[in-house]
């Protein structure tokens, strides 16, 4: 199928720009997606905000109610269908939701994450130790940005070490838009067993993880099918590393480029607003998976029909100068935070958020108390980014370490 609509993502420019040119023509439009898929993207603060308030309602996460999806107008084979049909956490609405949510957000309430910084402090710590003996040139990506986010959210839900590469190489592919269609598939069904794996072996051997926690819940009755338990852990696993991982990279490029707020960061310990800058400034979700219209909505002044998808997009509302002002593209820890949405708004407010925050704090606090002289070493505008309009973030970031404290 093939539409007049203007492309997303467009040829030749980068998402964020695109979505930037968009917003000029309205706050919500229609787009083609790869394969000729129309949907709308919400480009705006307010329009986001709107979105996020209807979770549940008027905006529904069940793709079966996008009748496009069904009915032969988008073919068998459209890749993003691994993510949209994933058959996880946030395709449940209603009800469902809200109860296989309640099992797990009793995890990652702010005092259970306060516990865990001890952990989290020591595995910064050791990877910092790797980066410090790798030397000038090391790549913070996998040496540390990718590594924490990983390490923390699988060591969390019992994943073994020996699984943590794999885990990360299909979360990569499935949020790639050019991963072909028969690798997207392939992936999803590799991942989806794994779980299923997971599952049984924490049914056997049962440890101090979430996993087996959440099976135990399952076998007492709380009502938990296992396909509902693995579709929680699919999830959790990888929206639970994916974003934090682009996260330290959008905030280390960003501090790099503005040497002034990397400086008051320093003198005033002001990593925690490091990191909610960063989620404003360039949010690591570029657009989130669809929700879809239960009724005729008009959202920011803009009708849109029941039955259709629409993409929620961070990035873009992050920067919208209506709600930011004239500056709303500078990076500035200093700015005013009311109003923020960076994990989310209403029923679907972000699980993970204190931990985020934790890892965030804890990561570049360490980094550059331990390596005070760190510098890119390479030109910001050729850092290659994820290919992806779901997350994106520092594909690659090689670094000049400077002095290297204990």
């Amino acid at each position: 199928m093939t539409t007049s609509l203007p492309a997303f993502p467009a040829t030749g420019e980068a998402p964020l720009d695109t979505c930037v040119r968009l917003r000029e023509i309205a706050p919500v439009v229609e787009v083609e997606f790869p394969g000729g898929v129309p949907a709308y993207l919400a480009l705006t603060h307010d329009a986001v905000r709107e979105i996020l308030a209807g979770d549940n309602r008027t905006f529904l996460r069940d793709p079966k109610h996008w009748p496009a999806l069904h009915d032969g107008t988008i073919p068998e084979d459209w890749p993003l269908r691994a993510i949209v049909q994933g058959g996880h956490l946030s395709t449940k609405d209603g009800g469902d939701h809200r109860r296989l949510r309640g099992l797990v957000v009793k995890a990652f309430t702010p005092a259970r994450v306060r516990m865990m910084e001890p952990r989290v402090q020591q595995i910064v710590d050791g990877l910092l130790d790797d980066v410090a003996a790798a030397g000038d040139g090391v790549d913070l990506v996998p040496a540390f940005t990718e590594a924490l986010p990983m390490w923390v959210i699988c060591e969390l839900f019992g994943v073994p070490a020996e699984d943590r590469p794999k885990m990360r190489r299909w979360t990569a592919a499935l949020l790639a838009h050019t991963t072909p269609p028969e690798e997207a598939f392939a992936t999803q069904n590799a991942l989806q067993a794994y779980l299923h794996e997971l599952v049984e072996r924490k049914l056997r051997e049962p440890g101090d993880d979430l996993t087996s926690g959440l099976v135990q819940a399952r076998d007492e009755g709380d009502r938990l099918t296992t396909e509902e338990l693995v579709g929680v852990l699919w999830l959790m696993l990888v929206a639970g590393h994916e974003t934090t991982v682009h996260l330290l990279g959008h905030a280390i490029v960003a501090l790099a480029q503005n040497p002034d707020q990397l400086a008051l960061a320093k003198a005033g310990d002001r990593w925690g607003d490091v990191v909610e800058e960063t989620l404003r400034y360039r949010h690591s979700v570029m657009m989130t998976s669809f929700r879809f219209t239960a009724e005729d909505v008009t959202i920011a002044g803009v009708p849109i029909p029941k039955g259709q998808a629409v993409g929620v997009v961070y990035q873009a509302s992050g920067i919208d100068p209506a709600e930011h002002g004239e500056s709303a593209d500078r990076f500035d820890i200093t700015r005013e935070q009311n109003g923020r949405i960076g994990f989310g708004h209403g029923p679907r407010y972000c699980i993970g958020a204190s931990l985020a925050r934790l890892e965030g704090r804890l990561a570049l606090a360490s980094l550059y108390r331990r390596m005070p002289d760190l510098a890119l070493a390479i030109d910001p505008g050729e850092i290659p980014y994820s290919p992806s309009f779901f997350t994106v973030g520092p594909l690659s970031l090689p670094v000049t370490l400077g002095t290297v404290r204990p």
